[in-house]
């Protein structure tokens, strides 16, 4: 038997545990899923013979590395922070290591000591980053070994509500950490090149600059910048590309009501209210509207975010509740983002019946035999139920996977690398399409370009 450890066991391991047991007697796997709540993982694990639940505080070094030493191979669920002192441990005790999340500078300064240790550490091997990676890197390189010269890659992915279960004016819900989704574009300058002029939204602008996109059978969706676009010209091996950009996608109008949060200051995470748990929603609000003894808060926010009266994105404000003055919120010491995702919390929520969905959309324009081309690549998948998630399959599913490939030694790569090896993303994309996940491709005539008049030859 082979030991898979699993540190973590929050809401997107669900579909990577069921996919490990549906293998783990064909495979002579042995799970041990670690996490502080056991009754969370016993109701995974569901009585599997192939599975043990463990309780113990996987941030501390005492108490895990016992465990990995056990271990054929880790794979890390903890919040991102954590991965770094778990790959550390994993390159003394010379086993393999996989996590979903970005590659930090710190994990990235551990390459040297991984392939010394002859050990694998994949990062990035989710949904978004992963499953982006390896349809754009399966693209990219067909692209080039036909002897084309990429012109254009843009990328979209978005976390959506499923159409059968979009249901408020907002055409959204919460399926991922709420949190993330209140703080998004927070952290940095947004900075892409479109055909050779370098770009940049800062965030007081980011909900203002979008895209639209058109996607088969789902209808327009717009996408907003991703921070930094120029970071994905090294990954991809796209240097002196002269367009590449990278965004998030949200039904349309979506973007222009958010921006009167973002406008207001209803995002900033950095400092606490005064008497916050005193606030009722309308309190809230109010607190960054000018003072006016006579005017109501309506009419301030209207007259302060330049909001029409016949305008829809004032029924967005309105059913998401912001002028409730009855209730107090609660929240002792909290944060403008906290309060506001209070809020959202509340209206935002999946119903028991709901399913999400996502979205994902390339576009790539290239040179070939002296003619422009234009492929796009779509994917849209929608989640099962609350537990297995799209989201939750579109993370689980690349991680499990990647865990078998390496296993049966079809992955043989070492150090700190990402899925843009044709020998990671060849036999992960097919076996995704077993499971729904499908890329549609398609040749679009003419290309678009941004300035038409530019031949690029």
């Amino acid at each position: 038997m082979k030991n898979i450890l699993i540190l973590g066991a929050g809401l997107s391991s669900s579909s990577l545990i069921r996919y490990l047991l549906q293998n783990a007697e064909k495979e002579q796997w042995h799970l041990k899923i670690v996490d502080q709540n056991k009754e969370a993982i016993e109701k995974k694990i569901n009585g599997s013979k192939y599975a043990t639940a463990m309780v113990f505080n996987a941030l501390d070094p005492i108490e895990r590395r016992p465990e990995i030493e056990k271990a054929d191979i880790v794979i890390s669920m903890l919040p991102a922070r954590f991965h770094v002192d778990v790959a550390k441990d994993c390159i003394q005790m010379k086993k393999n290591l996989i996590t979903p999340s970005y590659v930090s500078p710190e994990m990235k300064a551990l390459n040297e000591e991984a392939k010394e240790a002859g050990i694998i550490i994949m990062n990035e091997i989710g949904v978004d980053p992963g499953i982006d990676h390896m349809s754009a890197m399966r693209v990219i390189d067909e692209i080039r070994d036909a002897g084309g010269d990429m012109k254009v890659f843009e990328s979209f992915t978005g976390g959506l509500v499923a159409p059968e279960s979009d249901d408020n004016p907002w055409n959204y819900k919460f399926t991922w950490n709420p949190r993330n989704v209140v703080l998004a574009g927070q952290g940095g300058t947004a900075q892409f090149i479109q055909e050779g002029l370098y770009k940049y939204i800062p965030y007081y602008k980011l909900f203002r600059r979008t895209e639209i996109i058109d996607i088969d059978g789902y209808g327009r969706l717009e996408g907003y910048a991703n921070r930094n676009s120029l970071m994905y010209r090294e990954l991809y091996n796209l240097e002196g590309i002269p367009t590449i950009y990278r965004g998030t996608l949200r039904r349309v109008g979506f973007s222009r009501a958010w921006d009167v949060f973002v406008q207001l200051g209803a995002t900033d995470d950095s400092y606490t209210l005064e008497g916050s748990e005193n606030m009722s929603n309308r309190d809230f609000i109010n607190s960054f509207l000018p003072y006016n003894h006579s005017d109501s808060v309506e009419l301030k926010l209207r007259h302060y975010m330049k909001i029409d009266l016949d305008d829809s994105l004032w029924d967005k404000l309105v059913w998401l509740g912001i002028f409730d003055g009855n209730t107090k919120m609660g929240l002792k010491n909290a944060t403008p983002a906290q309060m506001l995702q209070k809020i959202l919390e509340a209206k935002w929520e999946l119903k028991p019946d709901d399913k999400d969905m996502i979205v994902m959309y390339h576009k790539f324009v290239y040179l070939l035999n002296d003619e422009l081309k234009e492929i796009t690549s779509e994917m849209v998948n929608i989640g099962e139920d609350q537990t297995f998630t799209s989201m939750s399959n579109t993370v689980g599913l690349p991680v499990g996977i990647c865990v078998k490939k390496i296993l049966n030694g079809t992955i043989q790569l070492k150090g700190v690398v990402i899925p843009t090896h044709k020998e990671v993303y060849t036999p992960i994309l097919k076996e995704l399409e077993e499971y729904g996940i499908v890329f549609k491709e398609k040749q679009i005539h003419p290309p678009r370009l941004y300035n038409t008049e530019e031949t690029w030859k």
